[in-house]
């Protein structure tokens, strides 16, 4: 058995030693009152304690309020108001609708997390030409394009850093759309294709290639299903002569061409982008327009203009703006409009499902070797479009 004593007897011994202690005290006159002195004053020292912890709740640095044992987020305070910024926006024609619902919308966000209030300058038009407006001198803060060639001349012009598509999602694509073919009412020159706009007879409305970025997507299109029909350059180059003899008037943008069709009833059909023909029957318009089975994807990307936001002191912004319109909550604005969303949870939502159907065969630019070889190809002086005008003489 172990020699240690048991707790409890060693308990009872000490028992024994404290009353002592406290009955030798309490026989003494000033025992009892040193006694009533002790306990009333550790009666007050507990209430004060008990006071001070009933009153100090407020959260420190170290701390944060609960429910429960669940800490509660709390809203940090945005601070003391920042100097406002003005940011200017350079796109092409048919946005215009979208960024005027997005815009507000990041202002808010905006002023709401950084407690600073940001205007914007905007400016609309063919984006060849918006291209070389920024170039020459109009301060961009962000560009907007019709195509990736746009954007590159002017990171060519030392305006934009290399690598530009990759500071962004889908090499810097930010919203896209395809070429459709609107006719008059019952489509009464039975126009089903692209190859149908090679018939006599037929007036076809569309926009200047040199002028407008929407043009040459149609231009694309139009050689793409070419050349997949005929098998051939010179098969597509004899076709989209034929097409081209029949455009009475290349207008400068896009909107000029819808214009010309739907307000001044010229032509018997428009090639013009799906985005502005939803946009169009949402303002009740009564729009035909077909898909054709062989397509091309349009698609426009996005930008901050280096030079111009160092200089402006705007880079902080503009990156902002331009990630907010990747957002689900901007691509939903820019798929209300007409662009297909470039977000694959807007694209699943029912709404534009049904508003967007699925194209048989949709090419891209990287099928026709990219934008440089497309550029020289098509479009530099002396390529197959000056080479088309050349035989129409126009």
């Amino acid at each position: 058995m172990s020699s240690r004593q048991h707790p409890l007897s060693t308990s009872k011994s000490a028992f024994k030693t404290i009353a002592s202690l406290f009955s030798s005290i309490f026989s003494h006159k000033w025992g009892r009152k040193f006694v009533s002195f002790f306990l009333a004053g550790a009666l007050i020292s507990v209430t004060m304690a008990a006071c001070t912890a009933t009153t100090d709740t407020k959260p420190t640095a170290a701390t944060s309020p609960t429910t429960g044992g669940i800490p509660v987020a709390q809203t940090k305070p945005a601070g003391e108001p920042k100097k406002d910024v003005e940011l200017t926006l350079v796109s092409f024609a048919v946005t215009k609708q979208a960024h005027e619902a997005i815009i507000p919308k990041f202002v808010e966000k905006w002023q709401k997390e950084q407690n600073q209030k940001v205007t914007f300058k905007q400016s609309y038009g063919g984006s060849g030409s918006q291209t070389r407006a920024v170039i020459d001198g109009l301060e961009a803060d962000v560009v907007h394009l019709a195509l990736a060639a746009d954007t590159s001349k002017i990171e060519k012009a030392g305006l934009i850093d290399k690598g530009w598509e990759q500071e962004y999602p889908n090499d810097g694509i930010v919203s896209k759309s395809i070429p459709v073919l609107v006719t008059r009412e019952g489509n009464p020159k039975g126009i089903k294709d692209w190859s149908d706009l090679e018939k006599d007879g037929i007036s076809l409305i569309t926009a200047d290639p040199k002028t407008s970025g929407v043009a040459r997507w149609n231009f694309l299109a139009l050689w793409n299903a070419a050349v997949k029909k005929g098998g051939s350059d010179e098969k597509a180059l004899e076709a989209l002569t034929k097409v081209y003899t029949n455009v009475p008037i290349l207008t400068k943008d896009a909107r000029e061409a819808t214009d010309a069709f739907f307000k001044q009833g010229q032509g018997d059909a428009l090639i013009n982008y799906e985005n502005e023909i939803i946009l169009a029957s949402q303002k009740g318009q009564k729009v035909n327009y077909v898909i054709p089975d062989v397509n091309f994807s349009i698609d426009n990307p996005i930008a901050v203009v280096d030079k111009n936001v160092a200089k402006h002191g705007t880079k902080e912004v503009a990156e902002a703006f331009v990630k907010f319109l990747y957002s689900p909550e901007a691509q939903t604005e820019f798929a209300k409009v007409g662009f297909r969303p470039v977000d694959e949870t807007v694209a699943k939502e029912k709404q534009f499902v049904d508003l967007y159907p699925k194209v048989k065969d949709l090419s891209t630019v990287k099928d026709l070797g990219g934008w440089d070889a497309i550029n020289k190809k098509f479009f530099a002086d002396g390529a197959a479009f000056d080479q088309i005008q050349a035989k129409i003489k126009r």
